[in-house]
């Protein structure tokens, strides 16, 4: 663990620039496969959808939370409500706030598929069923798969999230040519 810790706080710009174009392709791929779960298509299995972009984002997320940290000695914001508490100052604030707009929307879309879900989908002696505390009720398949996609879509849209974080922290800290 203590390794794989160095390694991430001596991770160079090149690095740091894959890494946050990796976090990028996170992105789209979270949100288009949100758009396509939306529009009632399954391109991929979830496990292969959730997976492929966890492998994106987490990386690239934990590589800019601790390169930010330690480069900019960051505990917490100055000042709650002031932009330039919570972004490094080389940054344009176009880019913050296109980033916060992705993060919005990853937010809204996890919150919209968790008001949408009306149980945990399962199958039970080959029938579809919701679970929903000690309550099972059975249900058709597009019922069932309907909820499968929305766990499917919280799951992205918060790996989405990561990711627009992942790659706007990466780029910030390889752009930064003051600090590093």
């Amino acid at each position: 663990m203590r390794g794989t810790l160095a390694f991430l706080l001596m991770i160079s710009r090149r690095g740091l620039l894959l890494l946050s174009v990796m976090c990028g392709a996170g992105v789209f791929w979270s949100a288009g496969l949100i758009i396509a779960l939306a529009a009632g298509a399954r391109p991929f299995d979830a496990a292969v959808a959730v997976g492929v972009a966890a492998f994106l984002t987490v990386p690239g997320f934990a590589a800019g939370i601790l390169s930010n940290r330690r480069g900019y000695r960051t505990q917490q914001p100055r000042r709650a409500w002031r932009l330039a508490s919570w972004v490094p100052p080389h940054v344009p604030h176009w880019a913050a706030i296109a980033a916060g707009v992705f993060v919005f929307g990853f937010w809204l879309t996890v919150v919209l598929a968790f008001a949408s879900l009306d149980g945990n989908p399962s199958m039970r002696d080959g029938r579809y069923v919701l679970e929903d505390h000690d309550r099972v009720i059975e249900v058709n398949q597009v019922t069932y798969d309907r909820q499968t996609d929305h766990q499917q879509q919280i799951s992205l849209g918060v790996l989405g999230a990561f990711a627009v974080g992942g790659s706007f922290l990466c780029a910030a800290r390889a752009t930064d040519h003051e600090h590093h």
